[in-house]
């Protein structure tokens, strides 16, 4: 009798467990498709969207890794190449987070798709630009830093102008305008940098 009472008991206990984790299962599931419900970007993108951040993350982080090399003491850069190397990583940090955040979002690849256009990546500098220009100092380092800048940004505006004409999320438009007029800003500065 002891042992069908233990069964009996076990059994019950069993179930209710059961129960209880199919109930608890059943709540997450609901409150994970309510959570993707949620996410007003995931349906307002389409390809051109998905491929500018997959471009534009990596032409960010080389404008990252130029501003790097410019607040290398060793290079002995002026003070105006300092603050604006500094300015560069300021608004191209967030940007970086932020299209990574959309492309996590719409469940694409961080990887960059096929380039369709010419203009995709313009202005990015080689591994050995990259080498040379952190070998020049001084007034050499300023004017070179500033050249290869100017053309890192106007490649980024080509890209920003192109995702405004076939893309439709409304942050990566956004963002698109904020690279062309900030980016078109500091080049009016680097230009009389440039020598």
């Amino acid at each position: 009798m002891k042992k069908l009472t233990f069964t009996a008991v076990a059994l019950t206990s069993a179930t209710l467990f059961v129960g209880a984790c199919s109930s608890d299962m059943g709540s997450m599931d609901m409150g994970s498709t309510k959570m993707d419900d949620s996410i007003p970007i995931s349906a307002d993108f389409n390809d051109a969207d998905v491929m500018f951040s997959q471009h534009m993350i990596p032409h960010h982080e080389q404008a990252i890794e130029m501003s790097d090399i410019a607040l290398d003491p060793s290079t002995g850069a002026s003070a105006a190449i300092i603050e604006l190397a500094t300015q560069i990583q300021g608004a191209q940090d967030p940007e970086i987070a932020q299209m990574k955040a959309l492309l996590t979002a719409w469940g694409a690849s961080m990887e960059m798709g096929p380039m369709d256009s010419s203009s995709m990546m313009d202005g990015m500098l080689t591994v050995g630009d990259l080498d040379a220009l952190g070998q020049l100092k001084g007034t050499d380092f300023d004017a070179a830093w500033a050249k290869a800048m100017i053309a890192h940004h106007e490649g980024a505006i080509a890209m920003a102008n192109e995702v405004l004409a076939d893309g439709k999320n409304s942050e990566i438009r956004a963002l698109a305008n904020a690279v062309i007029s900030g980016q078109t800003a500091e080049i009016e500065t680097l230009k009389p940098l440039a020598g």
